[in-house]
């Protein structure tokens, strides 16, 4: 049995779900928009979408609030305006609350960067992905290096003190010179935080169906460890697997996913996941997936298209499979806040991973070795519900 003593923290996920093109690598719930945006009906849709969340969060502060897509930064400053002006009218902000936007380097995009950030969005997260001409064009990408450069130029400017860059590696016919000039030129634009992630082929891709020819594990691995060392060296610590930041400069949107927090999620195609104190259990939630269906479906109250009660061994699974993330792990004490249950119901699993060499196990702290970061895959397998192991 479940057993909660009090609630996480909360944040809030929106989804917008257009982009100007979709690339050929994106397996996200996002869509070349044809046509003009249908931004008034969408903010709409967005609110009445919280308002019929909000019952199910009376009193509670938010942490966090983190758009992304899609492409966010496409929506005028004036409907984003009219968004945030409803999001504080329906919720309770705390004092320090982290708003982040993601945002293409466009030109287009651009000239809107000090409007987002008069109307209270201080995080701005930037899809660069590369300063290379070629693997941008690769990639499907509809900026190139000189307007990557001039837009983070341009969120300084505009008074972002948090600025992300996402950067790839692993690239087709990527070479180590080539990914370790992207990072160096990423580190001297001074932003805050990279998020540093490998191209991986999905399912229901461009690449999956037509694969590029990318880099072998042995460029792979020497590509990581001569990226890490670079972070280290100007002042960029690894606090997860993908993401290196500042002293004091974590994504606290994305910390609370990891340690398992709560957070609604509003526009389509957007989960959730929320704990019930009185009810002692934990539900996910998810919306209507096509953004056609999702507008018409907010005159219908129709827009949460499924909901799930998680099991103890599903929500033990869904902690790690995010937990074991975090480069210095976790404290011990955290699984039982987040899943209800004691860490002792884990144990024939821990000291399992353990044995493999996979977690070092401390009397407070739980964390991934090296080779447990390396096979992370391994690692959180262990945790599988049985009924999903070997499936």
């Amino acid at each position: 049995m479940q057993h909660f003593s009090e609630l996480p923290p909360l944040s809030l996920y929106i989804h917008f779900p257009w982009c100007v093109k979709k690339c050929p690598y994106c397996d996200f719930n996002s869509h070349a928009k044809d046509a003009a945006l249908p931004e008034t009906d969408y903010i709409n849709s967005l609110l009445a979408d919280l308002d019929h969340e909000l019952p199910l969060i009376w009193g509670r502060k938010l942490h966090s609030i983190f758009m992304g897509g899609g492409t966010p930064s496409l929506f005028s400053a004036e409907a984003m305006e009219q968004l945030m002006s409803g999001l504080r009218a329906r919720l309770n902000f705390k004092p320090d609350t982290e708003i982040t936007m993601e945002a293409n380097p466009g030109t287009f995009e651009q000239h809107k960067f000090k409007s987002f950030n008069d109307i209270g969005i201080n995080r701005l997260s930037i899809g660069v992905q590369s300063f290379n001409n070629k693997h941008l064009q690769q990639l499907g990408r509809i900026h190139d290096a000189k307007e990557a450069i001039r837009a983070i130029e341009v969120a300084h400017k505009a008074g972002f003190e948090k600025i992300n860059i996402d950067l790839m590696y692993g690239l087709p016919s990527q070479t180590l010179g080539e990914a370790k000039g992207d990072l160096q030129m990423a580190m001297a634009m001074n932003p805050s935080h990279i998020s540093h992630y490998q191209l991986t082929i999905e399912p229901n891709t461009y690449f999956h169906v037509h694969p590029p020819f990318v880099p072998d594990d042995e460029r792979i691995a020497d590509i990581e460890e001569s990226c890490r060392e670079m972070f280290a060296a100007n002042g960029y610590d690894r606090y997860e697997i993908s993401a290196f930041a500042k002293s004091g400069q974590q994504c606290q949107h994305n910390m609370n996913y990891w340690q398992f927090g709560d957070y609604i999620g509003i526009g389509a195609g957007a989960h959730g996941k929320l704990t019930d104190v009185a009810k002692q259990q934990i539900e996910r939630r998810w919306k209507v997936k096509n953004p056609r269906d999702y507008l018409a479906a907010s005159s219908t109250e129709q827009q949460t298209s499924g909901s799930q009660l998680l099991d103890q061994q599903t929500s033990a699974f869904e902690f790690f499979l995010n937990a074991f993330r975090l480069i210095e792990g976790f404290d011990s004490n955290l699984f039982a806040l987040r899943t209800g249950q004691p860490i002792s119901s884990v144990d024939k699993q821990l000291q399992l991973a353990e044995s493999k060499g996979l977690i070092e196990w401390g009397l407070d702290t739980i964390r991934p070795t090296q080779t447990g970061l390396q096979f992370l895959n391994n690692l959180t397998e262990l945790f599988l519900p049985p009924e999903k192991t070997n499936k």
